[in-house]
């Protein structure tokens, strides 16, 4: 990067759109790591930055397989660790000096934390000063609940989100994944990326705020239109759109099925699916918004076609007549599927002791790379001595003190 010109090769990172950007990643458990690892598929070289000893705490955290953690595994795949204990002065100024020679520096400490360590924007920022450094945190770095603990869970319930998920006469309901985790660090790469573009043209870094409660809030696009028309906030409706019709899940003879229709093309192609074509003129019906008006009327009717039949018939006739459907998969049915297969979407790495393990790989496709091939996980602090012999030229004598009282 022009601010930064001292950066990995090609060589040491692998090939990739990110070739060429160190990443020092102060992350641990789910938000930072996660964008750490899009980072690295990308090919970004990261290293990770652990506490001696103890490390990440997602080491510690299951399920395991021989005793490592699958889960620490997954989420940071193709970095390199580096143990440093932070408090010590010594280990701080080793850390300056690596942010010296990166583009990137990630965090999901709270908020106050790294100005008490000497590690804030403005200690590394005078190091490096075209580094991009990005804080994801619960609630910001701003705010009366900048300090306040915040986990996926808690996020969840603040965001609205868990209002509006569940079905009406069921208590709110969180989402079936760490989302307010995982999001956050979907935005925090899709900043890194376009704050380093603009570090590229201006030779300017950034402080990027990154809040899991934003990101989340970020997502209520229906609720927030919702919200805006009626000023009245939406309520749970289970499994189905909120505004259109049919849109949601319907009963089979075997299971439960997926119907989909957002206009009236389609609605009139589930009209004959069916074989009420009828529907489709009835002014009842007419648009999708009175179709939401009599859902029930509308489900009713489908679902008196569809509970004579299979899950796998519904789906059949269905595809057959170009109405948007699914059955509703487990997760191992998902990643066994024929089109995640010709995909090549999940994808593993040969971990020395967890063995084979399984992951998805980046989402986003490049014409002009090739997916990089995969890396294992590090083992904690496997990386202390080479990073900083071959990034800060550290003599072993001074290594070897600083691993002797606990620096590294």
């Amino acid at each position: 990067m022009t601010a930064n010109p001292e950066v990995p090769s090609a060589s040491t990172v692998g090939a990739g759109p990110l070739s060429g950007v160190r990443v020092l990643d102060l992350s641990r458990m789910l938000a930072g790591p996660y964008c750490g690892s899009l980072l690295a598929d990308l090919g970004a070289e990261v290293i990770k930055i652990e506490v001696p000893g103890h490390g990440d705490d997602a080491r510690h955290i299951g399920p395991f397989r021989n005793g490592e953690s699958i889960y620490f595994d997954i989420l940071n795949r193709r970095k390199q660790s580096v143990t440093m204990n932070l408090k010590d002065a010594d280990a701080r100024r080793l850390l300056l000096r690596l942010a010296g020679r990166s583009q990137v520096l990630l965090e999901n400490f709270r908020p106050g934390v790294t100005e008490h360590l000497g590690i804030d924007y403005a200690a590394v920022s005078a190091a490096s000063p075209g580094i991009v450094y990005a804080s994801i945190s619960g609630y910001g770095q701003s705010g009366p609940m900048s300090l306040f603990p915040a986990y996926d869970l808690i996020v969840q319930a603040a965001s609205g989100l868990m209002s509006v998920t569940g079905h009406p006469d069921g208590p709110p309901t969180k989402v079936g994944e760490s989302i307010g985790d995982i999001t956050a660090g979907v935005f925090a790469a899709l900043g890194i990326v376009t704050a380093l573009l603009e570090a590229t043209r201006t030779g300017r870094g950034s402080h990027l705020d990154v809040s899991m409660l934003e990101s989340l809030l970020a997502l209520e696009v229906t609720v927030q239109s919702q919200y805006d028309v009626s000023g009245v906030a939406p309520s749970r409706v289970g499994n189905r759109h909120p505004v259109s019709t049919p849109f949601g899940v319907y009963r089979a003879a075997d299971g439960q099925v997926i119907l989909a229709a957002a206009n009236d093309t389609l609605f009139a192609r589930v009209a004959e699916l069916i074989e009420r074509p009828e529907m489709a003129a009835d002014p009842r019906y007419a648009t999708d918004a009175l179709r939401t008006e009599h859902e029930a009327e509308v489900r009713g009717a489908i679902e008196a076609w569809t509970s004579g039949r299979t899950v796998a018939e519904v789906v059949d006739a269905a595809e057959r007549r170009g109405v948007p459907t699914s059955p509703i998969l487990d997760y191992g049915q998902a990643v066994a599927s024929e089109q995640v297969a010709a995909r090549h979407a999940l994808v593993h790495f040969d971990h020395p002791i967890a063995g084979a393990v399984d992951y998805i790989g980046q989402p986003v496709r490049f014409s002009s790379h090739s997916p990089i091939e995969p890396v294992p996980s590090p083992p904690l602090g496997a990386d202390t001595d080479s990073v900083l012999t071959e990034l800060l030229a550290v003599p072993a004598e001074e290594l070897a003190a600083l691993h002797a009282r606990g620096a590294l």
